[in-house]
């Protein structure tokens, strides 16, 4: 007669390197939903010059992953309720392959626009699945490092991405620099890349499997949900943070749409080079990918830094002032000067180092514990709107005004339209510091025992 099976709350947990392993591989589902949805990112001037897409156009392809990233927010933690993590980890991934290959199928804007669409519904809802798997693993402590080596891994793929023209050349120009690029290579190099996304997911699945039927996980986590009832009830620090999240990001990653194309183009104007000189244009396209992958490389190195620093000093309210201050001016500097693209790129790396590293966490501070995951899921839904708005209005500013390397000045408006959102954060981060000075403060200034490791998730 078989030995009956041990209670599962008698089960052994599972290893330190169990667990670990099972953090490669979530993390790299999300190195493959990174890397495709960053791989568009040194094409706009191919696109442009080879299939006749505008510069609006270009934008609307990551304004419809932000349309598709809104809706998913709203019943995405529902699905992981629902389905599990594995099943809908596997689901979400799978979707993000198929907007690759979308994408990568034909040169039909409406085809791509569909692709990327479908990636934004699986990218964000992955994220949750992702998110909801590292709290069933990881407890106390080890959370925050575990979610600080996940989005490690996950930047690396933006800078493989930001970098493709580089490592894989032969991949953007198959017959020689001297020859126009190709469009499609560098998408089906996505594919490739973004196919461990699926991988990641099914080895997951059946680590998952395994542990379900031999040690003790506890409860899954439960993931962000979104409740407007309950969100209309916080407090004003909360929407400053909130306000400063919309217009801080909006003009991160928006920018980072557009900033290969306008590095390029103002490398191409300083070496006084046309377009039409294919070397040129593949050499200028290799630096800008590289000045592009400074803000990732700086963030995934320095934001759980300046976490650290704030455990220590506090003053999370007053860096975030810092950090919107130094945003302001970088955008202009880019367009108005000759100050090598270094300088202002450097800068706000630093911004984008500096203000998440104190906003994600303050949320914290500010929000009941119980209403966190309203909080967070309702941030990142007016994020995402941020993020469909400027891609689409600064594509159609781009596209008005003839932006190109025959006319650099042409991007001046695009860029006045992100220093705009520079003013704006810089202005709610000066109230969000106001009321934390004064009576109703929330701790943000003050040295406090709270995880602010935290901030490497953001």
């Amino acid at each position: 007669m078989p030995a009956a099976p041990t209670p599962i709350e008698l089960r052994p947990q599972p290893s330190q390197l169990y667990r670990w392993l099972v953090l490669i591989f979530v993390s790299l589902a999300m190195f493959g939903n990174y890397y495709i949805y960053d791989s568009i990112n040194p094409l706009e001037r191919i696109f442009v010059e080879q299939l006749g897409f505008s510069a609006s156009m270009f934008g609307r392809l990551n304004s419809s992953y932000s349309i598709a990233a809104v809706v998913t927010l709203l019943f995405g933690g529902f699905l992981v309720d629902r389905l599990g993590i594995r099943k809908s980890l596997f689901l979400f991934s799978a979707l993000c392959l198929i907007g690759a290959v979308l994408t990568a199928l034909r040169p039909s804007f409406y085809l791509m626009l569909a692709g990327r669409a479908i990636l934004g519904f699986g990218a964000e809802s992955q994220i949750v699945a992702v998110t909801t798997s590292l709290a069933r693993w990881f407890k106390g402590k080890e959370l925050s490092f575990a979610f600080g080596i996940n989005l490690t891994i996950a930047r690396l793929a933006s800078i493989a991405a930001d970098n493709s023209p580089t490592w894989a050349k032969w991949a953007f120009f198959p017959n020689g620099v001297n020859a126009p690029p190709n469009w499609q290579r560098p998408l089906m190099l996505a594919i490739v890349v973004g196919s461990t996304a699926v991988i990641g997911a099914v080895v997951y699945w059946a680590l998952e499997s395994y542990a379900d039927a031999h040690y003790y996980l506890g409860k899954a986590g439960e993931p962000d949900k979104l409740s407007f009832a309950q969100g209309l009830k916080f407090n004003p620090s909360y929407w400053y943070v909130v306000a400063l999240c919309v217009t801080f990001y909006s003009g991160i990653f928006p920018f980072r749409t557009f900033a290969i194309d306008l590095f390029t183009s103002k490398i191409l104007s300083q070496m006084g080079a046309s377009i039409n000189s294919i070397a040129a244009f593949a050499s200028a396209q290799r630096l800008a990918g590289s000045l592009n992958s400074i803000l990732p490389a700086s963030a995934m190195i320095a934001t759980p830094l300046f976490g650290l620093l704030a455990d220590k000093v506090g003053r999370r309210a007053t860096f975030m002032v810092v950090g919107s201050f130094l945003m302001m001016p970088v955008y202009l500097m880019m367009v108005y000067t000759n100050v090598p693209l270094v300088v202002p790129v450097s800068m706000l790396g630093i911004a984008f180092s500096l203000v998440p590293a104190m906003m994600w966490p303050s949320v914290a501070y500010i929000v009941d514990e119980h209403r966190l995951g309203t909080a967070y899921a309702l941030m990142g839904l007016v994020q995402q709107i941020g993020f469909a708005i400027f891609n689409y209005a600064v594509g159609q500013a781009n596209e008005i005004h003839h932006a190109g390397p025959d006319n650099f000045q042409g991007y001046a408006t695009g860029m006045w339209l992100f220093s705009i959102l520079g003013f704006l954060a810089l202005f709610f981060a000066l109230l969000l510091r106001a009321r934390e000075t004064g009576p109703d403060a929330h701790g943000l200034e003050t040295i406090t025992t709270a995880a602010s490791t935290a901030a490497s998730t953001a």
